[in-house]
């Protein structure tokens, strides 16, 4: 039997960037935290894969685009290959509950189960950061424990749960 991974799943706005109050799409406005690089690094040496799950609900309501998206998260891939980070996957819903229900919109938990399929990932191993209530539910969902922050707050706690 193949040994299972563990993972660092994070939400993104307020959990790697800064939370704006309005939705982040483009890479000028997209402003990465303080503690990220040295947190994700430290969780990266340890052996954890580093795995981003985020909505992204403008994309249902026509305020930006796929594209918009994914240059955001090729600038955020970008910057922290700079410090020697390598997310592993970064995993978004396009739907909004104004639009359409979904089934990988948190606090679902589609993106996580796919995460964990595609990743051979032991979720009793790994850990989900969010600055929302729906991150947590999507975490407890699939049976990974997870951690409720403020926008904008440090993620260097989590450095004392990583093993």
């Amino acid at each position: 039997m193949i040994p299972k991974n563990k993972a660092l799943f994070l939400d993104r706005d307020g959990v790697l960037n800064k939370e704006r109050g309005t939705y982040t799409f483009k890479v000028e406005d997209f402003e990465i935290l303080p503690s990220v690089s040295s947190t994700l690094k430290y969780a990266q040496d340890l052996g954890y894969l580093l795995i981003v799950i985020t909505n992204q609900g403008g994309i249902a309501k026509k305020i930006y685009s796929h594209n918009d998206v994914k240059k955001v998260h090729h600038y955020l891939a970008d910057q922290l290959s700079n410090d020697d980070i390598q997310l592993t996957d970064i995993f978004y819903s396009p739907h909004h509950d104004a639009v359409g229900k979904s089934l990988d919109r948190k606090p679902n938990s589609l993106m996580l189960e796919k995460a964990i399929a595609i990743h051979n990932i032991d979720p009793k191993q790994s850990f989900m950061i969010g600055d929302s209530k729906r991150d947590i539910i999507a975490a407890k969902n699939v049976g990974v424990p997870g951690f409720l922050i403020q926008p904008n707050e440090s993620i260097e706690f989590i450095l004392n749960h990583l093993k």
